[in-house]
């Protein structure tokens, strides 16, 4: 069977959620016996998210291969369980510099390069890439942005063209809309969605299915209403209504039949009706959960929450297989005092001290560690977390006045995080960075190996700077010992504090591998040391 492509734009606003609309679409499929992968075209000029700041975008996802890539990418990990990689997220940025590389190198024989067919040709070129790999059956392609704006033309005369040329049954255009209530009027708005889709008409793309976002149920006749107007089939208009969580959407569009419409548009072979029976004990151990904790997240991005995002969605995965609603309370580093630390965390039943770059807000967070070290809470550190562990360490247990991380105090006389050598002489942002997935050896009889029952793990990395092995030998004849080293390098991967209930932190990203049917260990094992701690109170 060749390839079907399915393309999932969005109207009147952005953040309707077309990132979760095309998981759960591409989860229905999956449960259904097809192979699906979804990828994020976004509109901006940036060659990736990395070196965006995550107030703007959120946080950045970081794939196995080593790509910094589009939140998105984590929801379509979560809910398909399958890993994603460079080629699933494409920005204009990288389209323009592939064209604009091939221009230097004279591909184009001389030829005046423009909009079109060029920039056109290399983003269908990508938006095909995933299909010819002969490994999914269905390719999900979402166009970042919202239809009208003028970044998003080109990927939108692209999708009008391989729709001519891949044929009319190969193809699926969903348009995901708004519809505002007015309480005024005390109805639902259809107008700004017939405007939407007119855009996408004029751009030479006629959706074939409509999912409308809305905070009430959308009556029949409604539906026949936008339907009329907009050109598509009346059970081709989906009610999507806000869910008390994501992981509801795929029951709601499974209930609305978005993949039966699918199917039928695609010319498919009905298979199976979809199995959801994990997902849906998932969902009853989350909804019914039989105890509770609260856990600070204390971090310096904590106003946006999408900043955090994989560590939320970590937090409702353990949750569920802990049977246990994690509160996440947010605290903003910035504010963390000697003087007002004890009054903030004495409550919480757990702290974690979340990643992130740069000065602001490091003294908070070596604060918040000292606290939860001295009163036995059970603590998680994740990068810059586990970077300011040993640097509190350092100072209070070691008494090595000054010691620091290199990164915020370059003259620091003990260095105990520097970045590495052969690292020094990059110059590029972004260049400099231990990205992707890394081995690490986790020894035995420590609590890293009782969490995760092996010795030998992969996790996902991304920073510049590492603990500096000088200091290796003070830090564990004092009680703070390395139990996860990367075995190819020697660097440490992961230190626990010896005599403390639960005192963990990692140089990698635990968060950017947790999903619905793998919930990460790590966090699963904190939840439950957060609940005994709980108990203890």
């Amino acid at each position: 069977m060749a390839t079907k492509y399915i393309f999932v734009t969005g109207g009147v606003t952005s953040s309707l959620g077309k990132g979760i609309i095309s998981a759960s679409l591409a989860k229905l499929l999956q449960a259904r016996g097809y192979s699906v992968t979804i990828q994020k075209f976004d509109p901006y000029i940036n060659i990736d998210p990395g070196t965006l700041n995550p107030y703007e975008h959120g946080e950045c996802y970081v794939t196995e291969d080593g790509a910094e890539t589009d939140l998105d990418l984590g929801h379509y990990e979560r809910f398909l369980n399958v890993a994603t990689s460079q080629a699933n997220n494409v920005t204009t940025g990288r389209i323009y510099y592939n064209v604009i590389m091939q221009e230097r190198e004279g591909a184009y024989l001389g030829k005046t390069v423009q909009v079109v067919p060029h920039i056109t040709d290399e983003i269908k070129r990508r938006m095909l890439l995933l299909g010819e790999s002969g490994e999914f059956d269905i390719v999900i392609t979402e166009i970042g942005g919202c239809v009208g704006d003028i970044e998003s033309l080109p990927f939108i005369e692209a999708v009008r063209q391989l729709r001519w040329e891949l044929g009319v049954n190969e193809t699926c255009v969903i348009h995901l809309t708004l519809l505002p209530y007015l309480k005024a009027a005390g109805e639902l708005k259809t107008k700004p969605t017939q405007h939407s889709v007119r855009d996408l008409s004029e751009a030479g793309v006629q959706p074939d299915i409509l999912v409308c976002r809305s905070e009430h149920p959308i009556p029949a006749d409604l539906r026949k209403k936008i339907a009329l107007f907009c050109n598509v089939k009346q059970n081709s208009v989906i009610e999507s209504i806000d869910a008390e969580t994501i992981y509801d959407v795929p029951l709601l569009m499974r209930k609305e039949k978005l993949d039966e419409r699918v199917i039928t548009k695609l010319k498919l072979m009905h298979k199976a009706d979809p199995n959801l029976d994990t997902w849906k004990e998932f969902l009853g151990r989350l909804k019914n959960p039989t105890s509770e904790v609260n856990i600070a997240l204390v971090g310096k991005y904590v106003e946006l929450p999408d900043a955090y995002k994989s560590i939320i969605e970590s937090f409702v995965h353990a949750g569920s297989a802990n049977e246990c609603k994690v509160n996440i309370k947010w605290f903003q580093s910035e504010n963390i005092t000697d003087e007002n630390v004890a009054g903030l965390l004495q409550s919480m039943d757990g702290v974690l001290v979340a990643p992130g770059f740069g000065e602001r807000g490091f003294k908070g967070k070596l604060e918040a560690i000292r606290f939860v070290r001295e009163n036995n809470i059970p603590f998680m550190g994740i990068c810059l977390g586990m970077q300011c562990a040993a640097v509190e360490f350092a100072r209070n247990v070691l008494g090595l006045q000054g010691a620091a991380s290199t990164e915020m105090d370059p003259e620091t006389p003990h260095p105990v995080i520097d970045m590495m050598e052969d690292q020094k002489q990059i110059t590029q942002m972004g260049g400099t960075m231990r990205l992707g997935a890394y081995t690490c050896e986790l020894k035995r009889g420590s609590k890293a190996y009782s969490i995760y029952g092996k010795s030998k793990i992969s996790e996902r990395h991304r920073h510049r700077y590492e603990f500096n092995n000088k200091y290796l030998q003070a830090f564990e004849e004092a009680g703070m010992h390395a139990t996860g080293i990367n075995p190819d390098t020697g660097l440490v991967e992961v230190i626990e504090l010896q005599n403390h209930p639960w005192f963990v932190a990692a140089q990698y990203h635990p968060e950017l591998k947790s999903t619905v049917l793998n919930p990460h260990p790590l966090f699963v094992k904190f939840v439950k040391a957060a609940i005994n701690y709980a108990k203890s109170k």
